[in-house]
């Protein structure tokens, strides 16, 4: 839907706009310096302009201001039409930089748009990056991490997206699910950063450790069938927010013995799982690990 001209003219976000005479060369040539610009040539009596509009409007919307949609109506537009040469409608050009650099005539179905448009247009997924990044750079990680989600999401797992989470994760103290994401990082973009924050990984780690929990893993490796050594490793790991290491024992300990010490293995085990959060990523990993042991 076209927002009035007023409100238009002084926003940021602008998404759809008719055009005029009066403001063609602001919106058509200046705006395209700025962003892509696709213009629409429709009239009234144009049967595949009613079905092109609504996923050009559609897709104005989506991308929120990304590129302008500016609709130009060529029976009343003539002179605009004339001078971009329009022979047939729809007519869509896009913009950049004041010159056309792509279009197509005919109502084309909305995945061809799409194809069309992509290549002028930033990824759905930078902008939230570029956000996470200058939060990133004022060390405020824990505001970043919503944003990187978004993008790592939106950009089908990008790793260097993943090595940023690791990173804040990291820098946060939450070892467990820096290393998580790590853990799915290819070897083909295991980089310098990567390694850099396996290296911290690692560091933090060792310097995390108390006696209690030295002697726990000590004791655990001497007897590793003893599930009461192993229990109270778990729970040390708990403590000590080493979450992943706590849940995978406390499973290990329910396959070999479902009501091991009365239930208090499966019960730790919930209570990580709450504390945790069930939109967490490791809740939700181990809560289907469980999921399936026990059914």
């Amino acid at each position: 839907m076209t927002e009035p001209m007023n409100s238009l003219m002084n926003s940021p976000l602008l998404t759809v706009v008719d055009i005029t005479l009066d403001n063609a060369q602001q919106y058509l040539i200046d705006e395209s310096f700025n962003r892509p610009v696709v213009i629409d040539f429709w009239a009234d009596w144009c049967g595949p302009c009613k079905n092109l509009m609504p996923i050009l409007e559609k897709l104005a919307n989506e991308y929120a201001g990304t590129f302008l949609l500016a609709k130009v109506n060529a029976d009343d537009q003539q002179m605009i039409s004339s001078q971009f040469g329009v022979r047939s409608l729809p007519t869509v050009m896009i913009m950049k930089d004041g010159q056309p650099v792509d279009g197509f005539t005919g109502a084309l179905p909305e995945v061809q748009v799409r194809e069309v448009l992509a290549k002028y247009l930033p990824k759905p997924w930078e902008a939230p990056l570029q956000q996470a990044r200058e939060l990133i750079a004022q060390a405020q990680y824990a505001q970043a991490l919503p944003l990187l989600r978004q993008a790592y999401d939106q950009s089908n797992h990008l790793a260097a997206i993943g090595l940023l989470i690791a990173q804040c994760h990291l820098e946060l103290n939450r070892i467990d699910n820096a290393e998580a994401i790590l853990s799915t990082i290819k070897m083909v973009d295991q980089d310098a950063f990567y390694e850099q924050l396996m290296a911290q990984v690692a560091l933090k780690k060792q310097a995390a450790k108390t006696p209690e929990l030295s002697a726990l893993e000590a004791a655990h490796a001497a007897a590793p069938e003893d599930l009461q050594v192993r229990l109270q490793l778990a729970l040390q790991y708990h403590q000590e927010l080493e979450h992943r290491l706590a849940l995978e024992h406390l499973l290990a300990i329910l396959r070999k013995d479902r009501n091991f010490a009365e239930g208090e293995a499966r019960q730790s085990f919930n209570a990580i799982i709450a504390s945790l959060g069930k939109a967490d990523p490791l809740a939700i990993e181990f809560q289907r690990k469980l999921f399936t042991l026990l059914y």
